[in-house]
């Protein structure tokens, strides 16, 4: 347990999509440093199956949350199932994707990533936020993604969200500062999560580029209060200062789209 962990970001966190990938694994960081832990994801039963291994494990108490994040009304039964409880730190991890042609996707589908990445976070952050600014201490983590650093064809919809997450974060990080209040985004790249997994082909073997949840959830952790941005991994650093800094923004564009082509056999087809 890190007492002065516990100290500054507790003694409660709320892990937004907690229950597998990288929410998990920023879950079982947080646990290991003695936060209880509220868990939010769709699937019941994951989340069971996290929160009994957390508790196992660490002997935190955890509390289980199954609720769609595209519900117009999450955020407020969130906040209404978390009642009582003083969250010191927000974890925002739950998104919603769509990998392919803009035209293939329909606007229920685009909605549904709006609502999930950017509409339902930025409802949690008003609603528990501000307590901790009066309290004068917390934290807040948004995780973004390389996607959001430029247009991303074939996941345009999401790298979009991300973008909005990764601005919002560099904001409020700012802003909130004077009143104790740590924001961090953590940006990451290809990330062997089952989502991850679930969409890639399978006969892609593993790459260079991915990245274990594991891995992902240590860096965040240990950057939040330090600095604002994180991008995790010594790769994806480098994708960002090629993206970035090395290339035009129509070049890094076109790149990204034969990145994801590449990756997601037959996606533009």
């Amino acid at each position: 347990m890190d007492g002065e962990f516990r100290r500054r970001y507790g003694p409660w966190a709320l892990v937004a999509g907690g229950s597998q990938g990288i929410g998990a694994a920023l879950a079982g960081e947080m646990a290991a440093r003695g936060l209880d832990l509220v868990l939010v994801a769709r699937g019941a039963e994951a989340l069971a199956w996290r929160a009994a291994g957390i508790r196992a494990d660490f002997g935190v108490e955890v509390r289980t949350v199954s609720l769609d994040l595209a519900d117009p009304d999450a955020a407020a039964a969130l906040c209404r199932a978390a009642a009582g409880l003083e969250i010191g730190l927000l974890v925002l991890n739950a998104a919603a994707a769509f990998t392919g042609p803009f035209l293939r996707a329909g606007v229920g589908e685009s909605l549904r990533i709006l609502d999930t990445n950017c509409r339902t976070p930025l409802s949690l952050i008003h609603l528990l936020v501000p307590p901790m600014a009066a309290r004068g201490r917390g934290g807040l983590l948004l995780m973004s993604s390389l996607a959001a650093f430029q247009g991303s064809p074939l996941v345009s919809v999401y790298g979009a969200s991300k973008a909005f997450l990764l601005t919002l974060g560099e904001g409020l990080a700012e802003e909130l500062a004077p009143h104790g209040v740590d924001v961090l985004v953590c940006v990451a790249g290809a990330t062997r999560t089952p989502n991850y997994l679930a969409g890639k082909p399978g006969d892609r073997g593993r790459t260079a580029i991915e990245m274990e949840p594991a891995a992902v959830a240590r860096i965040a952790v240990r950057a939040l209060g330090r600095r604002p941005l994180a991008v995790a991994g010594a790769v994806n650093r480098a994708a960002r200062l090629v993206l970035g800094r090395l290339l035009s923004r129509r070049a890094a564009v076109r790149l990204m789209h034969r990145s994801t082509r590449s990756l997601y056999a037959g996606g533009d087809k």
